[in-house]
């Protein structure tokens, strides 16, 4: 109908009103909140270029999750940064390394929270890369995935509740599946990083995982941000071999991603706002220049908007605190 009997204000002219006609609502169950764990006992060590976020040894890792769990936030993500780097990832394999530990904390303290653990070689390796490495400095893709799928099996093996292989190598969904399948981990799901750029926005992260590569890049693993076609091959691929969701990284600059990825299959699709997009938010705020709530909220309503099912933030436990209030 033409103006002036259709008129779209109507039903924006008060809070109340833009509450009940809200298209895309987020809630506390959909968010997942990284935790960055340490070595050592007592440590709550603040990472510098991520106000708010801190390395925790393991009993503060527990008290994190118990803390975000009050919110109301119902998973965690966990990332280790053992003290313990090789070339073989060591630490990752070891039934008492760094991550099977605070996996195994943290859910005998809260066995209904979610624990998501990373699967990758760059925390624990010496070099810092998500792969073995050949003699010419080159990724193995083949060697990789055989490493890649024990350390998920140690995972399991630890009480997590999904393991989510953020690598990038080749083939490495189905060799998790299958090795956990033989163990037993049937019902353990795979999230898998199955979009996963080579991005700008990830250097806070590698302060706080301590995973920065030693020499090179990723590029040759990682996607190449000009491409959105590829990202559906390798979605599609890593559902085929039997991903059970699918994550999409970073978020923020590439919410056209996501809408192809939700079109495309039919798995729950995960957005990560990475470390870059929430250390921007918080320093603009920090400096007065934007709202960091307002923000905050616009930036992951834009990614459920745009199809994004599940959501990995930094801001989780305050946007759970907020949505309460």
């Amino acid at each position: 109908m033409p103006f002036p009997q259709e008129r779209l204000r109507r039903t924006r002219q008060s809070e109340s009103w833009r509450r009940l006609v809200r298209e895309t609502r987020i809630t506390p169950d959909a968010l997942i909140y990284p935790l960055f764990v340490v070595p050592g006992r007592g440590v709550r060590h603040a990472v510098e270029s991520m106000p708010g976020i801190f390395q925790l040894s393991v009993d503060e890792a527990v008290k994190e999750a118990k803390s975000a769990a009050a919110s109301g936030v119902r998973a965690v993500l966990l990332f280790a940064a053992p003290a313990r780097k090789d070339a073989r990832a060591s630490d990752a394999l070891d039934p008492k390394g760094l991550a099977a530990q605070a996996i195994s904390a943290i859910k005998e303290s809260m066995s209904d929270l979610i624990v998501w653990a990373d699967v990758c070689l760059c925390g624990a390796t010496d070099h810092g890369h998500c792969g073995h490495i050949d003699a010419a400095g080159r990724i193995e893709n083949d060697s990789s995935v055989e490493t890649l799928a024990e350390v998920a099996l140690n995972y399991a093996r630890a009480g997590a509740d999904a393991v989510a292989p953020s690598d990038m190598m080749d083939g490495r969904v189905a060799a998790i599946r299958a090795r956990l399948d033989r163990e037993g981990h049937t019902r353990t799901p795979i999230v898998s990083y199955a979009a996963k750029y080579a991005s700008a926005f990830y250097g806070p992260f590698r302060e706080a995982a301590e995973s920065a590569p030693a020499f090179g890049d990723r590029r040759s693993y990682q996607m190449d941000p000009a491409n959105a076609r590829e990202a559906l091959r390798e979605v599609v691929a890593d559902v085929a071999e039997g991903a059970d969701l699918v994550i999409v990284k970073p978020a923020g600059p590439y919410l056209d991603i996501i809408r192809q990825v939700r079109d495309t299959v039919r798995v729950p699709v995960v957005a990560y706002q990475v470390s870059g997009e929430f250390s921007l938010i918080k320093a603009a705020s920090e400096r007065g220049w934007i709202d960091e709530r307002a923000a905050a909220l616009e930036t992951l309503t834009g990614m459920a908007r745009a199809g994004a099912d599940l959501i990995i933030t930094y801001f989780a436990p305050q946007v759970a605190a907020w949505l309460r209030t």
